[in-house]
């Protein structure tokens, strides 16, 4: 029995795993792998169709097959959120995780676009108003070293936010401390966060938007902010690419 796709998709798995293949490399050319594994082009082409679906590889104009790079960047749980960086510093969340993972930012890393818009059910819902009612929309695009990592796009009630810097669409976090320290300064300082995650297959927009490579899934972050009172002050939709994070924990074992 000849060698199958799945055989050379194994074979070629494990060359990049063992480093044969290192990120950012190109696989040889179509033609060397088929005389190597002495098979057709068809059954090379269904290989690495199958190692791009599990997001090993993509396909770049010009250069032909590149091994994606594999060290994510660490996704801060609770301690992207302390206060020690944005009520008393200068770092946004975002931010708190370049630091973490070593690399460079810049606030142009992330875009703004605010509006007026109507809520539906989930924003409604989080924010204790009626489906339609008006919100306040920032819809943010934060890249690392030029490459999308993520959306994230908060919903405000106009009363807490308006006149703000939360309003303003100028690029990067709201000001010094970024929208919680903005929050803070109108009496509504974030005390608790609840955040739900979850995963899914990114819709046609989400992946020309993350510039996602076929087959890549995206990772969903709700995120409820409230007040030490318990008013919700912000819920925020973040669409993350899954191969870019390394979503990070560590907590108090309650009792």
């Amino acid at each position: 029995m000849g060698t199958g796709y799945k055989e050379v998709a194994a074979e070629l798995r494990q060359a990049i795993e063992g480093g044969e293949y290192p990120p950012d490399s190109t696989l040889p050319k179509q033609k060397e792998l088929a005389e190597r594994y002495d098979v057709n082009l068809g059954t090379v082409r269904k290989a690495i169709a199958v190692l791009e679906a599990e997001g090993l590889v993509t396909p770049v104009r010009r250069r032909g097959t590149v091994v994606r790079s594999r060290p994510p960047m660490r996704r801060l749980g609770a301690d992207r959120y302390a206060k020690s960086k944005w009520k008393f510093g200068n770092v946004v969340a975002f931010a708190a995780d370049r630091e973490a993972s070593g690399r460079k930012w810049t606030p142009q890393d992330q875009t703004n676009e605010v509006r007026k818009t109507e809520a539906d059910q989930e924003v409604a819902g989080a924010l204790g108003l009626d489906v339609g009612a008006p919100v306040y929309e920032r819809a943010r695009l934060v890249k690392d070293q030029g490459t999308p990592t993520h959306t994230l796009t908060s919903y405000y009630r106009p009363d807490d936010v308006e006149g703000t810097p939360l309003v303003d669409p100028t690029a990067g976090p709201a000001g010094r401390g970024g929208g919680f320290a903005v929050l803070t300064i109108q009496g509504l300082e974030p005390d608790t966060i609840s955040e739900t995650v979850y995963a899914r297959m990114p819709t046609p927009e989400e992946a020309a938007t993350l510039e996602l490579p076929a087959g890549e899934p995206v990772v969903i972050l709700n995120r409820v902010t409230s007040t030490a009172s318990g008013r919700v002050v912000e819920f925020a939709r973040g669409v993350h690419s899954a191969s870019r994070f390394a979503w990070s924990y560590t907590f108090k074992i309650p009792d």
